[in-house]
């Protein structure tokens, strides 16, 4: 009976579930919150809808009664009215129980622009394939091989040789430039960080210094 509860289900199938396990493992380390902080990392395989839709149906399966749950999916080339309505859902279903809340943890338009914001500040709507060719430079430029979508070290990776403070800030501030407009119309934008700034809380102190400002 762990008092924080995370339920983290994401769209794809490798990329973003390896992505989480490295806060999962950092946290179990921590002996200050490994007792006390309970992290699921479930991968649906699913795109936008069925993401949430999967999320209530685990939920109700296992009877949870308290925590987060955190939906993690991509835009894609998905209609802009499934993307909009996850976090529309979410809302309707924040109603029912103020224990157990749903979150929404976007990429418009995929994962690897919440990995790119480590390295630099990006603004343009480009198509998946050009976020990816942008980190496969860096890697390259870095020394650290070639970027690809399910690479077991991308935590560490992103950590160690970006920088997640600034993916953090440049992430609120293009959510902060369209804070009148759908998340299918932040284009790019992600809110993965809300998640990040989630469990950051419970990782050892050297490590949240690479991600809290002063």
């Amino acid at each position: 009976m762990k008092k924080y509860r995370y339920y983290i289900f994401c769209e794809g199938q490798a990329t973003e579930p390896k992505y989480f396990q490295g806060f999962k493992k950092l946290i179990e380390e921590n002996p200050i919150y490994r007792d006390m902080v309970l992290i699921e990392i479930e991968p649906c395989q699913a795109e936008t809808m069925r993401v949430i839709g999967m999320a209530e149906r685990y939920v109700k399966k296992n009877k949870i009664q308290k925590g987060q749950i955190w939906c993690v999916y991509d835009k894609d080339s998905f209609p802009a009215s499934d993307f909009n309505g996850v976090a529309h859902r979410a809302e309707q279903l924040n109603k029912e129980n103020p224990e157990l809340q749903y979150h929404t943890a976007w990429s418009n338009e995929c994962i690897e622009f919440w990995f790119l914001l480590h390295f630099a500040y990006y603004t343009a709507n480009n198509y998946r394939r050009e976020y990816e060719a942008f980190l496969n430079d860096k890697f390259r430029e870095l020394g650290i091989g070639k970027y690809k979508k399910d690479l077991d070290d991308i935590f560490d990776i992103l950590m160690q040789k970006g920088n997640p403070k600034l993916a953090i800030r440049y992430a609120k501030r293009i959510i902060k430039d369209g804070q009148d407009k759908t998340p299918a119309e932040i284009a790019p934008g992600t809110k993965v960080y809300e998640l990040v700034e989630e469990l950051v809380k419970y990782l050892p102190e050297k490590h949240k210094e690479k991600f809290v400002s002063e």
